[in-house]
């Protein structure tokens, strides 16, 4: 395994597309390892492959009460509710915002094997997979964030994706 260098705001590989992932392999396997140790490190609750340099459909997410949970072409298939709450962003660091997101999700996608998933969420995990599935859009948090809170607020969100 290996903490992977983290792109920021300004990397075109952010704003881009990602891509379907086709072939579930060791490679696979390795960026998955590599991806939830560099989540760690960087003490964020979600990375998507993108953050990484890599333009493909994979996220790892940690919320807490849900442990490590690893989607490779995750879709959000339903959602419900609104919540408005702090969010941040390991690949905009320094910047904090308020964001309205459901407040329940139901997301599919596929685990490291290629096997179907089906997650149901709410809280911290609605809001980690909503944001991350985010990046795989070319979209970051800061364009939608309701408003930028000013860099000298003592701001802590619960989540520093």
């Amino acid at each position: 395994m290996a903490i992977r260098f983290l792109r920021t705001e300004g990397d075109r590989v952010l704003r881009k597309q990602a891509m379907v992932v086709k072939r579930f392999d060791t490679a696979l396997a390795k960026l998955l390892d590599d991806m939830a140790e560099s989540m760690y490190h960087y003490e964020g609750v979600g990375l998507a492959a993108p953050q990484v340099g890599i333009s493909k459909q994979i996220i790892v997410v940690d919320a807490a009460e849900s442990g490590l949970i690893e989607l490779v072409n995750p879709e959000i298939v339903g959602a419900s509710g609104e919540e408005i709450d702090i969010e941040g962003c390991l690949s905009v660091p320094h910047t904090f915002g308020e964001v309205s997101r459901a407040a329940k999700v139901t997301v599919v996608g596929q685990d490291r094997y290629g096997q179907k998933l089906e997650i149901e969420a709410e809280g911290l995990l609605a809001r980690a997979l909503q944001h991350e599935i985010d990046h795989l859009r070319g979209v970051l948090f800061v364009d939608r964030a309701l408003r930028i809170l000013p860099q000298e607020t003592d701001a802590t969100s619960e989540m520093d994706e």
